[in-house]
């Protein structure tokens, strides 16, 4: 399924699941705490002052909320609940002296909820009160699932209200992708190690999605054919084989084929490994890719080893003569 489609299915649906869990990260102390933006419903409270208060206003399109007595209203986009409060103060005392200034918001409708998806533990909305790491949602969410694979993908839906001083608007779509809006790809391990580069600040809006491991698949003369996931991004050739038991002593070990899509295409390419040099250090190992095919051959036997295991029972045909299978008789 294209990359388009994937995200649009998953932003359908959570649009739709009204039972969807939705929780919110309170403001932490320290932090600049929540940016007001337009749709935004604010309350304001003068002490003593019942002419001055207002129990609700909506921000505007423009950014902008009414006061009392001030026709132009104050730029409230962008802007906390704690400097609304000292702009709301600063405007009155044109009417009051030392006025007791209190501006609360009521409902933050300006900006969608964040969503983490996919091999997550506990799916879920995120209403984002301030600013949260890619590790700590992850960690929000329970973790990720044993089925999780390697990578990460952000996807940023919305454009940034307030700008954030760091490199969270320089998110360009790319046109390969044929997406609406652009995203990123993150390794795991690296957001695991809590490196910088690879956790980045979510923003109201971002969907994360921890995608599935992908699998390949190990067929042929081996102990226990299966498929397996590529967990943790990579996996040679050498170490799938070490995971499903090994190869049977039947196994055609100079010639391992593996068989992998092309790029953008349905069709397979064939790589020849030889299984020895490759244990004896003279040839590379594989990495194997997504959905790659393995196939260990039986190999063939030659006419020697086919007389030696007949004579001595080991083989599974029988040689004979014109009476019959050949007679045995006991020595003494």
């Amino acid at each position: 399924m294209k990359l388009k489609t994937s995200v649009l299915f998953i932003l359908t649906f959570f649009a739709s699941q009204i039972s969807f869990a939705q929780e919110t990260i309170v403001t932490a102390d320290g932090q600049r705490g929540y940016l007001v933006g337009p749709g935004d419903v604010v309350a304001i409270k003068v002490m003593g002052e019942p002419d001055f208060t207002v129990e609700e206003t909506t921000v505007d399109e423009d950014g902008k909320m009414q006061v009392p007595f001030f026709e132009q209203g104050i730029l409230a986009k962008c802007r906390t609940e704690k400097e609304l409060t000292a702009d709301v103060r600063q405007l009155l005392t044109k009417y009051l002296k030392s006025p007791q200034v209190s501006v609360r918001v009521k409902q933050r409708n300006s900006r969608p909820p964040a969503t983490i998806y996919g091999e997550v533990r506990n799916p879920q909305q995120v209403v984002l009160t301030r600013r949260a790491t890619l590790l700590e949602l992850l960690s929000f969410s329970g973790g990720v699932t044993e089925d999780a694979g390697g990578m990460i993908q952000v996807f940023r839906t919305q454009p940034l209200m307030c700008s954030e001083g760091d490199a969270a608007n320089d998110w360009k779509i790319d046109n390969n992708d044929k997406l609406d809006f652009p995203s990123r790809m993150y390794s795991l391990s690296s957001v695991k190690r809590g490196e910088e580069q690879s956790n980045p600040i979510i923003y109201p809006g971002d969907v994360v999605v921890v995608q599935k491991a992908a699998p390949v698949y190990i067929t042929g003369e081996v102990v226990a054919p299966q498929g397996i996931y590529l967990k943790d991004g990579s996996l040679s050739l050498t170490e799938a084989i070490a995971k499903i038991g090994g190869v049977r002593r039947e196994a055609k070990t100079k010639d391992i084929k593996i068989y992998r899509l092309k790029a953008n295409s349905k069709d397979r390419e064939v790589i020849s490994a030889n299984y020895d040099l490759i244990k004896k250090g003279t040839q590379k190992d594989i990495m194997l890719e997504p959905y790659d095919i393995v196939e260990v051959d039986k190999s063939k036997k030659s006419i020697g080893q086919l007389i030696f295991e007949t004579v001595t029972g080991a083989g599974t045909s029988l040689i004979t003569s014109g009476a019959g299978v050949l007679p045995q008789r006991i020595l003494y």
